[in-house]
């Protein structure tokens, strides 16, 4: 008998190839097959729900890879937008440092970090106050930053005890301010990896009682950041091993996410350590990785900015 060639039609042949694209991604991740789950549900989300959250697969790249001038021998790690100045803060582990952005990534300041063994995240928590979270301590320091500014010691400030004291290298490195909530959201990393909220309406430090977040449904590897979104009251949860961005609602449920590897969303090459994540005013997503690089994401069409 003769055989037929086997021959798939134009829509089913698309469909293979979106599969098996699906597959090479997701193999070797972390519960991919969840991964997989939530890419299907994002196909069939309507235009309605998606202007009502972040929605990344509608976001781009729009600068890749910007040098943090400076900071070459440094370990960048956290990222924090100031709408008051409307500027991004990082900090440094290898020399304790608070540093100072433009939008497009250029140093506007140091202030060196004195009593600050391990700094891993920062967070402006309004009315010109940023909080710190310093991962091998365990501890979260909460300051009023002055404008002249030098130097910050941390004996100068109260500090709340994260606890975890088995933790090691795998606590605390996420901190976003829910200013719905006025609270804290805290992400530990790894080990196991968890979600928390935390009151932290005082100026003098004092906060309320930490309390853990569902966490369920993270499909990463570990937290490296975090950011919170006031306009839909939805998070993004940064995963540098998992290479992915991930958008939670209100009650912890991923919406959306994209993937940091290379050749996706405008990405010519894959986010290697991502530490920070931020939104602007705009709506603009702002990581940090290391090697201290800049990476710029935007929902709506733009021309690329300049890496100088």
């Amino acid at each position: 008998m003769r055989r037929l060639p086997l021959r798939l039609l134009p829509s089913r042949r698309l469909a293979l190839l979106l599969l098996i694209l699906v597959a090479v991604l997701l193999v070797g991740y972390q519960r991919w097959e969840q991964r997989a789950w939530y890419w299907f549900k994002e196909q069939g989300v309507g235009a309605a729900r998606q202007q009502a959250s972040i929605w990344l697969p509608g976001y781009r790249v729009v600068l890749q890879g910007k040098p943090l001038a400076g900071l070459e021998h440094d370990e960048t790690s956290g990222l924090t937008y100031n709408a008051a100045s409307d500027t991004l803060f990082t900090v440094t582990g290898k020399r304790p440092q608070l540093v100072e952005l433009s939008l497009a990534g250029d140093v506007l300041r140091r202030i060196p970090l004195t009593g600050f063994a391990d700094p891993e995240g920062v967070e402006v928590i309004g009315a010109g106050r940023l909080a710190i979270i310093d991962e091998r301590r365990r501890s979260l320091t909460a300051f009023r930053l002055e404008d002249d500014a030098l130097s910050l010691d941390a004996a100068d400030y109260p500090a709340f005890d994260l606890g975890f004291a088995d933790a090691g290298n795998k606590g605390f490195e996420g901190i976003a301010w829910d200013s719905r909530k006025q609270q804290l959201l805290l992400g530990k990393e790894r080990g196991p990896l968890g979600l928390f909220s935390l009151p932290f309406p005082g100026e003098d430090g004092a906060a309320g009682v930490m309390r853990a977040l569902p966490a369920g449904q993270l499909f990463v590897r570990d937290i490296s950041s975090l950011s919170y979104d006031a306009r839909t009251g939805h998070s993004l949860v940064l995963s540098d091993e998992s290479r992915l961005l991930l958008e939670l609602d209100g009650d912890g449920e991923p919406v959306s996410f994209i993937s940091l590897i290379g050749g996706l969303n405008g990405l010519s090459e894959s986010i290697e350590q991502a530490e920070g994540v931020t939104m602007d005013a705009a709506g603009n997503i702002y990581i940090v990785g290391e090697p201290n690089l800049l990476y710029v994401f935007s929902r709506k069409p733009r021309t690329e900015l300049p890496l100088n």
